[in-house]
């Protein structure tokens, strides 16, 4: 028996400070809901959560660029469809200015709507979204990932004779109007172009809205597996978590006893002097 040196008693301490801090861990973990409370926990695994993280974040930008873009696309096709009802009531007073029934006068007087339809349409290829053309023969990129690579929506043109060769005719066609069954007949064959090509924007503007609408889904669907990966890293499971608090918890007592009793084993050598 010894006095100076009480080994038990170290023994008891390094055991309980042992306890003590693996029940100050579980607290941690169960108070703030993740397994790596300190970046010794899981040195790699909190490398990886990180770089989950920012992919999460990053798509999350992605899906807000889909949605303006989808937001874009809606507005170019809710134009589309303005024009589209101008061009079908220009070939109805085509139509209607080729009667013989009716005289130069009457025929004026459809051509003053004819050319207020015609600068509608014109007017319509100058809009533009949140300071962005609406219609313009340069395609725009979207954002489809992490790494922003990006995909060329199918541009609209308003404008160009080369893409709409039937709107731009009728451009041409505004001084002349539909006052004679000659012009009238020009500018019904012009529409009839015009229809075709407008046909072909709004398929044009239908296919960019189905690529994006897949496109957030398919980020959307990333995200959900990303997370489910690092809730995998960095989520505490509470059940097993608790049990293993219970366990350091009792430790800690059973620890904080033996370590009183051991420092009091010194006290059994007075015995022996006495």
């Amino acid at each position: 028996m010894v006095i100076n040196t009480n080994t038990a008693a170290m023994a008891s301490a390094r055991s309980l400070d042992w306890s003590t801090s693996q029940l100050g861990k579980s607290l941690a973990r169960l108070s703030s809901g993740s397994k790596i409370t300190s970046p010794e926990d899981d040195a790699a695994g909190l490398a990886q959560s990180m770089r989950f993280e920012a992919q999460i974040n990053r798509n999350s930008a992605v899906k807000s660029n889909i949605g303006n873009a989808v937001s874009f696309t809606q507005t170019q096709d809710g134009f589309l469809q303005k024009v589209q009802a101008s061009l079908d009531r220009m070939s109805e007073l085509s139509v209607l200015a080729q009667d013989i029934t009716k005289t130069n006068t009457d025929r004026s007087n459809y051509s003053v709507e004819f050319q207020q339809l015609q600068n509608y349409i014109s007017d319509i290829g100058t809009k533009d979204f949140n300071g962005v053309t609406l219609f313009s023969s340069a395609s725009l990129g979207v954002t489809i990932d992490s790494d922003a690579s990006k995909f060329s929506m199918n541009a609209l043109d308003m404008t160009s004779e080369t893409v709409t060769v039937g709107l731009a005719n009728i451009y041409n066609s505004v001084t002349t109007g539909i006052i004679t069954t000659a012009s009238a007949a020009s500018a019904l064959s012009n529409i009839q172009t015009a229809i075709q090509s407008l046909a072909d924007m709004r398929a044009s503007v239908g296919a960019n809205i189905q690529r994006l609408n897949m496109t957030d889904d398919q980020v959307t669907i990333l995200n959900e597996n990303l997370a489910a990966a690092n809730s995998r890293i960095k989520d505490v499971n509470v059940a097993e978590e608790s049990t293993q608090y219970a366990k350091a918890n009792i430790l800690v007592q059973s620890g904080t006893a033996m370590l009183a009793q051991a420092n009091v084993l010194p006290a059994s050598a007075l015995q022996l002097i006495g």
